[in-house]
């Protein structure tokens, strides 16, 4: 927009940079410089970055006049999250992690990747073993990231496989385990992936796999927490229930939003009151500018998504399906 001349800066006061650390992991540096030399020299510059690797002092150096600089305190103590190691090959890495998920079946998982390609691989053999799981990466449209976010944060989905570019700025109350299918190279990273667990009080499960040629990324890792690392043996992992984990929820679609009127009171009294479903059936409502999402007891879904296509909400017929892997 800058170069087309179709966003003028001349009355901005105020620059924010978030996600600073991922934006220069990216590639970012020469496109934020760009856009920082258009904006007003009297301006206030705000910089935000969960990790403060040497980059980001580069760049406030160029952006930033006699900078302030805050930090905040953890938001758990390390003694909330349990964390485990297991040593694997490459070639039983992939499956090792629906041993994991067998083993602790844990409620919801977030499992980290280092790239797209390893998100996409495990998405498929986790699928394909039975279990409800969803992959974020940078190339999704937003759509899609929207429709997988809340099937994750409303229970409909037991796994979400994602990046770390992906995962950044995701705030899913109550996770139960983090699985870090690769160690990352950058140990403050280590602490941002395991840190998402166990917190409000909550305790967390911190589940890692590691081969041999990431043992000096592991390393690093116990440096920056200041204890060595607990390993496991991975055949100590066997099956504690019966088949995959099955999210309790399901997630239907309907086409329609704000820009229809469309407010959650809506959809709830369609539900119960008109179509006399209980209010324990029906979980979170979230409504989009489009499109809406509710998340009703996965034994009823397809059943509430046959009714509603033949009822009415607001008075309105509407189009309704159920979301699935």
């Amino acid at each position: 927009h800058l170069e087309r001349g179709s966003l003028q800066l001349e009355a901005l006061n105020t620059l924010v940079l978030d996600e600073a650390d991922r934006m220069l992991d990216m590639g970012f540096f020469d496109d934020i410089v760009k856009v920082a030399r258009q904006c007003p020299k009297t301006r206030q510059t705000l910089l935000f970055s969960a990790t403060y690797p040497e980059g980001i002092a580069k760049l406030s150096a160029q952006f930033m006049r006699e900078p302030v600089t805050v930090t905040v305190e953890a938001q758990h103590a390390g003694g909330q999250i349990e964390q485990r190691w297991y040593q694997v090959s490459e070639n039983e890495r992939l499956d090792a992690v629906s041993r994991l998920l067998l083993h602790f079946r844990p409620a919801s998982t977030l499992a980290f990747c280092n790239t797209k390609a390893q998100c996409r691989d495990l998405v498929a053999v986790l699928q394909a073993q039975g279990f409800s799981a969803l992959a974020l990466f940078g190339e999704l449209e937003q759509r899609e990231r929207d429709q997988v976010l809340v099937r994750f944060a409303n229970k409909s989905c037991s796994v979400l496989v994602a990046t770390d570019v992906a995962a950044r700025g995701l705030d899913i109350a109550s996770l139960a385990a983090v699985i870090n299918v690769d160690v990352t190279p950058d140990a403050e990273v280590h602490i941002h992936r395991i840190g998402r667990t166990g917190r409000a009080g909550e305790s967390g499960l911190a589940l890692n796999l590691a081969s041999m040629n990431e043992m000096g990324s592991v390393g690093k890792i116990e440096q920056l927490q200041g204890r060595e690392s607990e390993w496991h043996k991975l055949d100590e992992l066997t099956p504690t229930g019966k088949g995959p984990l099955v999210p309790p929820m399901a997630t239907l679609h309907i086409q329609g939003g704000r820009k229809e009127k469309i407010r959650p009171g809506d959809v709830l009294g369609a539900l119960t009151a008109d179509l006399g479903y209980t209010r324990e059936q029906v979980g979170k409502i979230n409504v989009n500018e489009w499109s809406t999402y509710v998340a009703v007891d996965r034994a009823i879904a397809q059943q509430v998504a046959s009714r509603l296509n033949d009822g009415r909400i607001k008075g309105k017929s509407v189009k309704v399906r159920v979301l699935e892997d």
